[in-house]
């Protein structure tokens, strides 16, 4: 304790005073809003105060910022500007690459600005501008000190290069902010600075240190509002985006016959704002051709189902008042049990409606999908899966009340797939802030079902089947160590349709711990963090008599003594052991693996601006045989930027993004016994600031040996997918995109073609 205080008094000497807040300006008379070019020579920059404190966040908390930044916001009848400008000592080494929309990394220099208009440092909207203009946007999460950056937001902003750094320009219509009607507190804010050199330098407008349990425990409010919100709550917006497209399809069966169409569709989606703390939004017949393909995964030596995240606009909208999508320390997204929105798989329409008071919020949405997805059914051991009927209807209702440091919230969903068939759950979660360094979390979900998935896949219909999913989970976070404990059980005939459910029948204990040793220096290399970690896990099943599953068998038990260290160039490293224990099948015998991990991330340069590598690598389970064998598991990820010769075309910037996985276990005769391959390869040639030409090529494969003993047979199944499109894009409202999609399937070698036209235009 005595060194904590201690070193909270060498921090208030050592960084600027922060009695003051940022200041926003009013337009003076006669002034025009600023012009959204980067270029902060409008008059009313003249007369806006700037605030200049800011601190050193990364690499190392607690201390001054070396390069000055300063930020200033200007009110005008629509919107926030923010301009921000940030002094560099060498500008010739300033990255400032073209990229596409919410792909702003750290490798990049690059402000941000996080607003809060509800004021409790519970969620934020934010915007990163990189120094050649490019926007990435979405929704930070407190509870799970983590950004979502599928939410976009009708945003304008522009940057411009100086001669001793750069400038941005950011207009933040009010429009697409979220805050309440009545009782609210102050809008808060903070503005943070990248510095991508050879030690990333972030800095905060806020006296943010890393003991905080999140990042946005520090935002600042943000002055010189006065009236604005009750000028603005009341007025009304609306924005009309319909879209058009035309495709042309064919597809080859296994047996070579062949189904050709061409087909016209016109969509739309609608978005109504009566006043501050209600939003409408509506969708009709929704194309989703131009999002990009899931990144592949190895899905061969698993039989559990493997989640995807969000993409599509529609399910976007307020995110965080659906409840929380990050994963926890343990992997688990427990949060999409109760709220998937991929198990939506083609709506025909959708609405919605959202609401946010100063101390509660709730949404509700209603839709019919065409369905065509997959209708999943969860065991201790494996996950059933079936193909959705066409035709269904979805509803989902979530409420969450604020009371001081607890929130709690109630949810109902229910999934109608008709002749009798659906699932219904009711259910309640909660968080409660246990001062600064500690959070409790939890949820309670009660489900009902008449769907059932047998041994084939095939759908019936079953006499009601109820099931719950408790849980309840601990965080701790201090200068001194991290912790994360958490408990749960899953009933066997818990399901919910418009969630994700990988397993049941089981009941988990989960711990995490890191102990911070702060800076340290290892064979010769500064090390800015450094921790010691320990993993600790077991999970036992649930009687399950339909399944045939006994009670108390152990699922898993992982003890993973580990570490992990951050140093230059944003390198991360880290590893641990697992002496662990798997069983693959009910009855079947537990198994003890032991397996080492090594990780590696860092923005090694310019050029080569990400790369990521993990491998695991020992004795690993091969669950299908039911057996252990010497095994790999790996996944690399590089990202390449650079311009292109001048003599191609000024201004040209090529993207180029590799995913590659691998994973194979050997057989008691020391050949593969399977293996298991992805690989993603991502092009993208930016034409200019608003023009680009991408190309994703990705394949899977899966094969395996024939095993008699094992009795297994030979399998060798391959997916692979190509799409390629031009894209025009102003902003959000207009959109045009040009695209060919090509798809294969193995065995039976089916394929499908797909050409398309999508223009969206935004009013």
């Amino acid at each position: 304790m005595t060194f904590r205080l201690l070193g909270l008094g060498l921090l208030a000497l050592a960084l600027p005073a922060w009695a003051h807040n940022p200041t926003a300006s009013r337009l003076a008379s006669g002034d025009a809003s600023p012009q959204i070019d980067g270029r902060l020579d409008d008059a009313a920059w003249q007369r806006a105060p700037a605030h200049d404190r800011f601190v050193q966040f990364l690499p190392a908390d607690k201390q001054p910022a070396a390069l000055r930044t300063t930020v200033q916001v200007v009110v005008t009848a629509d919107a926030l500007v923010f301009g921000i400008r940030a002094w560099d000592a060498a500008p010739e080494r300033i990255r400032a690459p073209l990229a596409r929309r919410d792909q702003v990394k750290a490798d990049q220099d690059f402000v941000s600005v996080f607003i809060d208009p509800v004021g409790h440092r519970r969620t934020a909207q934010y915007v990163r501008v990189s120094a050649a203009g490019v926007v990435e946007d979405g929704l930070y999460a407190a509870e799970e000190d983590s950004e979502d950056p599928a939410p976009d937001f009708d945003v304008q902003a522009a940057a411009q290069r100086l001669p001793d750094g750069y400038s941005v320009e950011l207009r933040w219509p009010l429009a697409a902010l979220r805050f309440p009607h009545a009782d609210g507190a102050p809008w808060r804010v903070m503005v943070a600075r990248n510095i991508p050199r050879e030690d990333r330098t972030l800095n905060v407008s806020a006296p943010l240190t890393k003991d905080a349990l999140h990042f946005i425990a520090e935002l600042q409010p943000l002055d010189g509002l006065d009236d604005l919100v009750e000028q603005v709550r009341e007025r009304g917006f609306i924005a009309f985006r319909p879209e058009m497209t035309l495709r042309s399809t064919r597809d080859t069966a296994a047996d070579g016959t062949q189904q050709r169409a061409r087909k016209a569709s016109l969509g739309a989606e609608f978005k109504w704002r009566p006043r501050a703390d209600w939003v409408i939004d509506a969708t009709l017949n929704p194309d989703f051709s131009q999002v990009e393909l899931d990144e592949p995964q190895l899905a061969g030596n698993t039989r559990f189902a493997l989640s995807v995240p969000e993409k599509r606009p529609f399910f976007l909208e307020s995110a965080d008042v659906v409840g929380p999508t990050q994963a926890d320390e343990s992997g688990e997204n427990r949060s999409l049990a109760a709220f998937y929105t991929r198990a939506i798989t083609d709506p025909d329409w959708g609405l919605r409606a959202t609401w946010r008071g100063a101390g509660a919020e709730a949404t509700a949405l209603h839709l019919r999908d065409a369905g065509g997805g997959p209708v999943l059914r969860a065991g201790a051991f494996a996950t059933r899966m079936g193909v959705q009927p066409k035709g269904s209807e979805a509803s989902f209702v979530r409420g969450r009340r604020q009371l001081g440091d607890v929130g709690l919230a109630g949810l109902m969903s229910r999934r109608d797939f008709g002749h009798g068939l659906g699932t219904q759950v009711v259910g309640s979660d909660g968080v409660w802030r246990a001062g600064d360094s500690d959070q409790w979390r939890g949820h309670l979900l009660l489900s009902s079902t008449t769907l059932g998935v047998d041994e084939a896949g095939e759908l019936q219909r079953v006499a009601r089947q109820r099931g719950h999913r408790a849980w309840v989970g601990w965080q701790h976070k201090d200068a001194d160590w991290i912790a994360n404990v958490n408990v749960e059980e899953v009933s066997p005939r818990f399901a919910n349709d418009n969630g994700f459910v990988s397993q049941s029948g089981m009941r988990r204990a989960a711990a995490l711990g890191y102990l911070r040793l702060g800076e340290r220096e290892l064979m010769g290399v500064a090390m800015h963090e450094s921790e010691i970690t320990l993993k600790l896990q077991e999970t036992r099943t649930l009687a399950d008599p339909l399944l045939d599953v006994a009670a108390g068998q152990v699922v898993d038990r992982l003890f993973q003594p580990g570490f992990w260290f951050s140093a230059a160039r944003n390198t991360g490293v880290w590893g641990h052991v697992g002496l662990d224990s798997h069983r693959a099948r009910s009855g079947g015998r537990l198994h003890d693996t032991r397996t080492l991990l090594l990780g590696f991330e860092s923005n090694p340069g310019e050029v080569l601006s990400f790369l990521f590598a993990e491998v695991e690598w020992g004795r690993r389970l091969d669950v299908d045989a039911d057996r252990i064998g010497t095994g790999l598991q790996a996944q690399m990820e590089a990202k390449l930027r650079t311009p292109l010769p001048a003599w191609l075309g000024a201004g040209l910037w090529l993207e180029f993004e590799q995913r590659l996985g691998l994973g194979w276990v050997d057989g008691p005769d020391g050949h593969r016994a399977f293996t298991d391959r992805s690989a993603q390869s991502l092009i993208v040639l930016h034409l200019s600031a608003r023009d680009s030409l991408r190309l994703i090529h990705q394949q899977t494969r899966f094969t395996r040996r024939a095993d008699a003993d094992a009795g297994l047979a030979f399998e060798d199944g391959r997916d692979r997918q190509l799409a390629l499109m031009f894209q025009h894009r102003i902003g959000l409202s207009r959109i045009f995109s040009l695209g060919l999609n090509r798809a294969s399937e193995r065995p039976g070698l089916a394929r499908s073609r797909e050409l398309f036209a999508k223009l969206t235009l935004g009013y």
